[in-house]
């Protein structure tokens, strides 16, 4: 079960007024503490360890490392990320690596980390081509790196093992990206049982594939136009998806995409979510907050009060 939450937004270099990584107890929706951060746009936790991550998402980009413990996360160490706006982290399975999505120039970089989850400070940048724009970087069950590029429309694939070019053990995939249909500029991608899932940032939908990357269907991700879906989420046997446009949230049967529900999100601008114990937490860019809606059917609705912080974009949810 979800304990903790922790949640990190913009700060006043980068247009918000977030403080940095708030940690909240979700029972009780306490505050834990507070942790000056700038621009921790999105965070990720080291499979193992008890360790965090948070972009700095500025020009010249960051990684910030935080112990996490009963309050308020510790920093640890903060490197540059290897490029500039970064927007996206994940930490492989095995925990030896983290990949960093730098919007700003489309780089993905690659860090090591060493026994006690720190970052190593050499940085491996991968190939891109100019006009990329790297919004997720995401390791499948696989193994392989998965970098949706809305810039270059098409999802990016890396293989990140011993053997990589040069001893860094980073390479293309040998069959190369993804390459969706015009106008997809694909934001996010989440994999669930033998399917794939990609959030269309540009055209407003969200698809499904097959394991070959054989799309399935396709569908607008709510009943408006102008719809700006932000995060793609499958949990407890839907998909899910935000849509900053109109502020709601989107329910589908997985699979065929079946429509289950549209409902409003709680604030404005939901950026982000997670679901977890019955209850889906908003981070509601605009409207300063993150609600809590309950989950009843698998939809949401009204649920308990929410959480008043500054520019939310990220929740994280740990026991």
């Amino acid at each position: 079960m979800a304990e903790v939450a922790y949640i990190g937004g913009y700060t006043p270099d980068t247009g918000g007024s977030a403080v940095g990584i708030a940690a909240v107890e979700l029972g009780s929706l306490a505050r834990l503490g507070d942790t000056p951060a700038f621009g921790p746009s999105f965070l990720a936790a080291h499979p193992r360890l008890p360790v965090l991550y948070a972009v700095g998402e500025t020009r010249r980009g960051t990684v910030g490392t935080f112990a996490r413990g009963a309050g308020a996360p510790v920093p640890l160490a903060q490197r540059p990320s290897g490029g500039s706006f970064p927007r996206h982290l994940a930490v492989d399975p095995a925990g030896g690596l983290l990949a960093v999505a730098n919007y700003g120039d489309g780089t993905v970089t690659l860090h090591r980390l060493d026994a006690s989850g720190l970052p190593a400070a050499e940085v491996w940048t991968f190939p891109h081509r100019a006009g990329s724009h790297a919004h997720q970087a995401v390791f499948g069950p696989d193994g392989v790196l998965y970098v949706p590029d809305p810039g270059a429309g098409e999802i990016r694939r890396y293989l990140t093992g011993k053997d990589g070019e040069d001893g860094k053990g980073v390479r293309p995939h040998p069959e190369g990206p993804v390459r969706l249909a015009p106008g997809v500029g694909p934001r996010r991608v989440a994999r669930h049982a033998d399917h794939w899932y990609v959030l269309g940032g540009l055209d407003g939908t969200v698809r499904v594939y097959d394991d070959g990357w054989r799309e399935l269907r396709a569908v607008a991700t709510g009943a408006g136009e102008g719809n700006r879906p932000s995060h793609l989420e499958v949990s407890g046997g839907l998909v899910y998806v935000a849509n900053r446009g109109p502020g709601t949230i989107s329910v589908f049967s997985p699979v065929t995409l079946e429509p289950v529900a549209e409902v409003a999100c709680g604030g404005c601008r939901p950026r982000h979510f997670a679901v977890a114990d019955g209850r889906m937490y908003v981070a509601n860019q605009r409207s300063c907050g993150v609600a809590v809606l309950e989950l009843e059917g698998g939809v949401p609705r009204p649920g308990a009060a929410g959480l008043a912080i500054g520019t939310p974009s990220c929740v994280l949810l740990l026991p």
